[in-house]
């Protein structure tokens, strides 16, 4: 353990929410919530004001719509949300070459690493310059966490949250765990915190007092011994500058069963090409081919087959897909599809018996994945997602409130413009087409980015952080109350 609280954990606050509303001013402190809108979606993110109704992630869209029936409800735009990601993980590298990326809007940092903190006084300065740099940059919050593990820098970024920064000082850690619930701890789920339950432990204290031997008892020797070091505080975790890909896949999940296996074969194979091009884009390739099946009762079934090289080619995927889809029983009807390579490589060795096999079904697989009209170009230009972009040649940029019998309604808006007005049009209207999502702050060159960032660090000196002003005084989201005990905290 260090002694110094120089790990940062960076959580970006509701990240797709609010890269919507940022890009939305007509939804700014209004509830939105962005995932799959179909009878089967459900919420990746939800906005604070949201979150007030109960609504939360990974729960059910259609309970969502129940909970808050005047929400926002968006489609999610990823290449929005892994350009901001870029733009805040730039902005992490400048202050540490060890920088842990866990998803688009979370990661560690080991500012000791960098220079940029050696003590708590620094670690808190640095914390609050990134604050506000991604502010300055993206127009949207983060919260911090400082501490001297990873475990307790995570736990900080939850209390800071929203739009907060927390720092847990050294030495106070085995007093702020103790009252917290067991399922603070990292890797206590729900069924292992039942298990506790069960045991009479629900507080870290109590897994502290239990003792090692009792928690080996319970959980398991590597389990056991982990949770009694955590409990007491000691994480020796590092921060790891490389997480190794370990896989790539692609799934759908559909609104209706498909019953038709000659349908769900050409549902592998357009899944096949889309988990080769995003394993091409990442520049790697593959030995194990992974077929993932879940069935009209919820059961999930998994094939896989390892060739004998990598690769890339999307001839062999798609044969070896097809070949593990031979021995799945789909009577009943399939709720949901995926392909995925693993074993994965950053360069091919071509199986050369799978690769001829592949020639020889090539064209056939090719024409039958362009045949489906889900597939075909001129529908797909004619689909208007909710929250997505489009451009009209009178009204300019607008994105799509709603779509549905024959009709589309778009808001015409950009991100540093005030709310628009709302205009319905056809659905094939020759005015109207799909566009590409605008920057969040606009205009930011190299040159302004500096002047963006220089200005930032003059307000954070003398404005917000020193005079203590809350993100809820400011009009911001309202601050969440955890109901445990606060390590020492500077809000903006």
């Amino acid at each position: 353990m260090r002694n110094a609280p120089t790990i940062l954990h960076l959580d970006m606050d509701a990240f797709f929410a609010s890269v919507e509303q940022a890009s939305k001013p007509s939804l700014r402190g209004k509830a939105v919530v962005v995932g799959g809108l179909g009878p089967r979606g459900v919420v990746a993110t939800a906005s604070y004001e949201a979150r007030v109704f109960g609504v939360h992630s990974a729960m059910p869209m259609a309970q969502a719509r129940r909970l808050a029936p005047n929400a926002a409800y968006l489609v999610p735009r990823f290449g929005l949300y892994r350009t901001v990601s870029e733009q805040v993980m730039g902005l992490l590298r400048e202050l540490s070459p060890l920088v842990e990326p866990l998803s688009l809007d979370e990661a560690f940092i080991d500012l000791e690493a960098g220079g940029a903190a050696w003590d708590e006084e620094s670690a808190r300065l640095a914390g609050a310059k990134l604050r506000a740099d991604i502010r300055a940059v993206t127009g949207l919050t983060g919260s911090v966490g400082l501490a001297a593990s990873k475990m307790l820098a995570k736990i900080a970024s939850e209390q800071a949250k929203p739009d907060g920064l927390v720092l847990i000082e050294p030495g106070t850690e085995r007093a702020l765990l103790g009252p917290m619930s067991v399922r603070t701890l990292p890797g206590v789920g729900p069924a292992t915190g039942d298990h506790l339950r069960r045991a009479g432990i629900t507080t870290v204290d109590e897994i502290a007092e239990a003792g090692e031997d009792e928690l080996v008892r319970l959980l398991g020797k590597a389990h056991g011994h982990g949770l009694y070091a955590m409990a007491l505080a000691h994480d020796e975790r590092p921060v790891v500058a490389e997480r190794e890909t370990k896989s790539v896949s692609v799934e759908d999940t559909y609104d209706v069963d498909i019953h038709d296996r000659l349908r769900v074969g050409l549902e592998v194979q357009r899944l096949a090409e889309r988990c080769v091009r995003r394993l091409r884009g990442a520049g790697l390739s593959g030995r194990t081919i992974v077929l993932k099946v879940r069935r009209y009762d919820f059961s999930t079934l998994t094939r896989s087959e390892t060739l004998r090289g990598p690769t890339d080619d999307p001839a062999v995927v798609r044969e070896a897909a097809a070949r593990l889809l031979d021995s799945v029983d789909t009577t009943g009807g399939v709720r949901l599809l995926g392909v995925g390579v693993s074993g994965l490589a950053d360069y091919t060795q071509e199986d050369l018996f799978a690769q001829a096999a592949g020639e020889r079904a090539d064209a056939a697989p090719e024409e039958s994945v362009a045949e489906p009209a889900p597939e075909s170009p001129a529908p797909a230009e004619r689909h208007w997602s909710p929250g997505h972009d489009v451009r009209h040649s009178e009204y300019g940029h607008g994105w799509v409130q709603g779509s549905g019998l024959g009709r589309v309604t778009v808001r015409f808006e950009t991100p540093d413009s005030e709310p628009g007005r709302v205009r319905t049009f056809g659905v094939d209207d020759a005015d109207l087409e799909p566009a590409d999502p605008l920057p969040l702050v606009p205009d930011v060159g190299e040159g302004d980015a500096e002047g963006r960032l220089g200005r930032a660090r003059v307000g954070e000196s003398a404005g917000d952080e020193a005079e203590g002003i809350s993100g809820a005084a400011r009009g911001g989201e309202p601050e969440r109350s955890t109901g445990e005990p606060r390590a020492a905290t500077t809000r903006p």
